[in-house]
């Protein structure tokens, strides 16, 4: 098949007017500009990318979508969701299940092609599949006092391998305030078999937490009953903290880094972190704006993600790229979309098969309606995209 298209955006490679795609067997054959080969279907006045990357997100939380409203802070924000998860949905868990599968679709159809998913439960593996999602499933496991971690963390492992493929898996740990010590270092130690990825300096109250063993946090574990005073305050940044810990890896996701210091993105970079940012979500929940600017000036790999129906009003990526482009400005839309692209492919360990339109990549096509009279059309895709003007493909 051969894709005709006003305007093509290989990502890798300046921007082509004019351009076709010509595809064979799920695979890219062909990118030129000018006439295309006999036979080409002329998608019109479209924009032609490779698909979205959806680098973090919390399918099993759709459910809880207009439930958990906007907070001032992180500490009010997660104490709402807490009250909203011990309710549970109201038809149980085919309402969850329904709740998934209406996000995964709405994430397909706005040309997310690629997820990074977080789950607990692993609820969301069979509902990727069936929206004709790829990517990982980042099983993550918490545990502030877990007594025996050789056996939660050799247990995750045994739930992830019966799930079904073409998905990868992962066991993860979610963060350093709900995570021990002993259960961060027996993840790590297992991170081999799989790609690790973690929540870290979401907010000031887990920086607080960690230099100090005070704030909002502790107040929390004391109430839930997991305080129990034998927690080694680190007296440390975030980084330094996983770091120290074995967890600080070539490869691994760090979601959020809202309130790393510059030196603390820098030691990401140093050791082949990659950086996942998720503004809307992080203002929603009282985080903070993420420092975009300085995250790419770190050199570390930036990736996007959308969190969860819980912290956000979409999943949908263009979303997400004009909420970076709101905040950082002085960031070219060609960077934003990279990200959104080829470094969310490479961050999830697909970047083989995804992130560009290149010949033999996946045929992986969204194309984008954009208005004829647009000039700038990497500015235009980072300005807010409507939902309809996106359709994938092939």
């Amino acid at each position: 098949m051969i894709w005709r298209a006003r305007w093509v955006l290989p990502i890798d490679r300046p921007r082509i007017d004019g351009g076709w795609v010509e595809t064979e067997e799920g695979r890219i054959t062909r990118v030129g500009a000018g006439a295309p080969p006999a036979g080409a279907s002329d998608l019109g006045d479209v924009v032609l990318l490779p698909g979205l990357v959806n680098a973090h997100t919390h399918l099993e939380l759709a459910w809880m979508e207009g439930l958990v409203p906007p907070a001032p802070s992180m500490d009010a924000w997660i104490q709402s969701l807490m009250t909203v998860r011990r309710r549970g949905p109201e038809g149980g868990q085919p309402e969850a299940v329904a709740a998934m599968k209406r996000a995964a679709a709405a994430m397909r159809d706005t040309g997310t092609v690629l997820v990074g998913d977080i789950s607990n439960t692993l609820a969301s593996p069979q509902v990727l599949i069936d929206a004709g999602l790829e990517g990982v499933v980042f099983h993550e496991i918490l545990g502030f006092n877990d007594q025996d971690p050789a056996r939660s963390v050799r247990e995750a492992w045994e739930r992830v391998a019966a799930l079904p493929t073409p998905l990868r898996y992962s066991v993860v740990a979610h963060a350093p305030y709900s995570v021990s010590p002993a259960l961060f270092r027996e993840i790590a130690r297992r991170s081999d078999a799989g790609q690790l990825a973690i929540h870290l300096g979401e907010s000031v109250e887990e920086v607080e937490f960690l230099r100090s063993g005070t704030g909002p946090i502790r107040q929390v574990l004391e109430t839930l009953g997991l305080w129990t005073g034998e927690w080694p305050i680190p007296a440390c940044d975030p980084v330094q903290f996983i770091a120290d810990l074995g967890y600080l890896r070539d490869r691994v996701l760090i979601v959020h880094a809202v309130h790393l210091t510059d030196g603390a993105l820098e030691r990401v970079r140093q050791a082949g972190g990659v950086i996942v940012t998720c503004p809307r979500s992080n203002l929603w929940v009282g985080g903070g704006a993420p420092r975009l600017p300085h995250f790419y000036a770190s050199g570390a790999p930036v990736a996007v993600g959308t969190d969860s129906l819980a912290s956000t009003a979409t999943l949908n990526i263009f979303d997400e790229l004009a909420e970076m482009r709101r905040l950082a400005p002085e960031l070219t839309a060609e960077t934003l979309l990279e990200s959104a692209t080829r470094r969310g492919a490479a961050a999830l360990g697909f970047e083989r098969d995804f992130g560009t339109l290149s010949p033999g990549k996946r045929a992986a096509l969204v194309a984008v309606d954009v208005p004829r009279a647009e000039r700038d059309v990497e500015e235009y895709l980072v300005g807010g995209v409507a939902a309809r003007a996106i359709r994938r493909v092939a």
